[in-house]
């Protein structure tokens, strides 16, 4: 098979000679039990896994949240869940857990997840090759280990796990698949709603009360969207209806909430017909990326530097990084734990504005 570079990935995986790429049939396991935006930051891994090696299987363990998003990838042959918070929390469901997926006989493991629990799963598993991040939980349990970088993208770390040796093309967009049925019930949507002209998508909410840009701002920024005609849809999962809801019942027309309408690929599908979203540090972000339209991410208790900032062409981040509260956590918390929430109440709407006004000028 004609390459187009050397020295692809490290440990003999995919070694060049004379051209032509070697290797053997492997059966990988990709461990990636986190966040739904950490499930669509692993993609870009996959997609590279399954570049240098097209023949191999390519299974992903995860949990139920974040299932349809690895099934919906072209990349991924089985996407197998585990039921941490229920049927396998015990240590006999785990067990038994492990015990039938270790019939699959991985012949190597990636695992971007460094809990304990996966640890755990990839000693029990038994298998060779194995390979974690150097700050994993028991990093003992993996042959080899990868620098874990806190200055990289999380994309540019899942890729350093694997070995991929990159310069400036890590930026590699998530790819998932829309089905016809889900098309044809976004264009339902649409048509239901009678939109006309543009379309600017907000994501208000996040599991993390930290990390939500406060809701009297958000309807700042929907009346600016509504005075340049633009008609605003709000999304998020049905946690997120009351605040989408809230917001949109302060605007007599154009300005629809659908949250809780739509799974998670159906709003990416979703996403494809819009302009531009506007969300917090949180999964919407992501979402964007997969969509690829221009993504404004608001950071209010987290940081670009944590390395979960859109990177795809045409989208932008706002965040006030002057202040020695921040960061807080790299999750965020349910109060702001010096009871200000500077970092969201400072970042005033007309900042956020400046910002869209900018991006939607350059994507022009």
């Amino acid at each position: 098979m004609k390459v187009t570079s050397v020295s692809i990935l490290s440990n003999g995986f995919g070694c060049i000679k004379d051209g032509n790429t070697n290797y053997k049939m492997e059966k990988i396991l990709v461990i990636q039990t986190a966040f739904i935006g950490d499930a669509i930051l692993t993609l870009p891994m996959i997609q590279k896994l399954k570049f240098i090696l097209p023949d191999s299987k390519i299974d992903i363990l995860a949990i139920p949240s974040t299932a349809e998003i690895f099934s919906a990838s072209p990349y991924v042959s089985s996407t197998i869940i585990i039921d941490k918070r229920g049927k396998h929390k015990s240590i006999s469901g785990l067990f038994n857990f492990i015990k039938e997926l270790k019939k699959n006989n991985y012949t190597r493991i990636y695992s971007p997840h460094r809990s304990l629990r996966t640890s755990f799963i990839v000693i029990m598993l038994g298998v060779k090759e194995t390979y974690g991040f150097s700050n994993s939980s028991f990093k003992y349990a993996y042959k080899y280990l990868r620098e874990y970088i806190p200055l990289h993208h999380e994309v540019q770390r899942n890729l350093d796990l694997i070995g991929y040796v990159y310069k400036d093309d890590w930026k590699i967009l998530p790819e998932v698949r829309i089905s016809e049925s889900i098309e044809k019930k976004i264009d339902s949507f649409i048509l239901e709603n009678k939109f006309d002209g543009n379309i600017a998508a907000i994501a208000p909410g996040s599991i993390w009360n930290t990390k939500r840009y406060p809701e009297i701002y958000f309807k700042d920024i929907v009346k600016y969207f509504r005075e340049n005609l633009y008609t605003v849809v709000l999304i998020g999962s049905e946690k997120d209806k009351t605040l989408c809801d809230g917001i949109a019942n302060g605007f007599k027309e154009g300005v629809v909430s659908a949250a809780g309408r739509f799974s998670i690929i159906e709003t990416i599908g979703f996403l494809k017909k819009t302009k531009i979203i506007i969300s917090n540090d949180s999964a919407p972000t992501h979402f964007g990326m997969c969509a690829n339209i221009p993504v404004l991410t608001i950071y209010c208790s987290t940081v670009p530097g944590f390395g979960f900032s859109p990177y795809n062409y045409g989208s932008s981040f706002v965040s006030l990084n002057d202040l020695n509260c921040k960061p807080c956590g790299i999750h965020g918390y349910e109060k702001c734990p010096i009871k200000t929430f500077v970092c969201g109440f400072n970042l005033k709407p007309r900042m956020v504005i400046s910002k869209i006004v900018e991006m939607i000028n350059d994507n022009v």
